[in-house]
C-alpha cells in the first residue's frame, strides 16, 4: 500500500519566487481572463440562433456593448470607436465592478484584476459569434475603463 502524500494541492502549485512576483500576478491574470474566456463562450452559446447571424464585425461589437453588456451588468456601455481596420475601442464610464474602487487613487493599481476576467468574457463571447480576437483594457481614472478588441485576420 502506498502512502499518499500529504501536501495540499494548493501548496503544490505555489513557487516561492514567483509567488509575489511579476510572473506570479501575470499567471493569476491569465487564469481569471480564461475564467472569464471560458464564461463569454458559454454565454454566446446561449444566445439565440437568429442573434448569431451578424454580417460584419462591427455589428457583433454593438451586440456586446448593448446587449451583452446588459445582459451581464444591467447598462450599456458608453462608447465603441473603430478606425474600420479591426481595432475597436469599447469604453464604460461607470465599470461597475470598478465602481467602489473609485474612492482613492491607490486602487488604480489593483484595477487590472477586475479587468482581466472581463476581457475573456469579451474575448470569449466574441469567439462564440466567430470573431477571433485579443482584448486588452486600460484604466486611466477610476471608475472608468476601456476595452481594446483587436480582431485577429486568418
Amino acid at each position: 500500500m502506498s502512502r499518499v502524500s500529504e501536501t495540499r494541492p494548493m501548496e503544490m502549485l505555489k513557487d516561492p519566487e514567483t509567488e509575489n512576483g511579476r510572473r506570479g500576478q501575470k499567471t493569476s491574470l491569465s487564469v481569471l481572463e480564461g475564467m472569464g474566456f471560458r464564461v463569454g463562450q458559454a454565454l454566446g452559446e446561449r444566445l439565440p440562433q437568429d442573434t448569431l447571424a451578424f454580417r460584419e464585425e462591427l455589428d457583433a461589437l454593438k451586440f456586446l456593448c448593448k446587449d451583452v453588456w446588459v445582459a451581464v451588468f444591467q447598462k450599456q456601455m458608453d462608447g465603441l470607436r473603430t478606425n474600420h481596420q479591426g481595432t475597436y475601442v469599447l469604453q464604460d464610464n461607470d465599470f461597475p465592478l470598478l465602481v467602489r474602487m473609485a474612492s482613492g487613487l491607490q486602487y488604480l493599481e489593483e484595477a487590472p484584476k477586475f479587468l482581466a476576467f472581463t476581457c475573456g468574457l469579451l474575448r470569449g463571447t466574441l469567439n462564440t459569434l466567430g470573431i477571433k480576437s485579443l482584448v486588452t483594457a486600460s484604466v486611466a481614472a477610476l471608475p472608468a475603463c476601456k476595452f481594446q478588441v483587436v480582431i485577429q485576420r486568418a
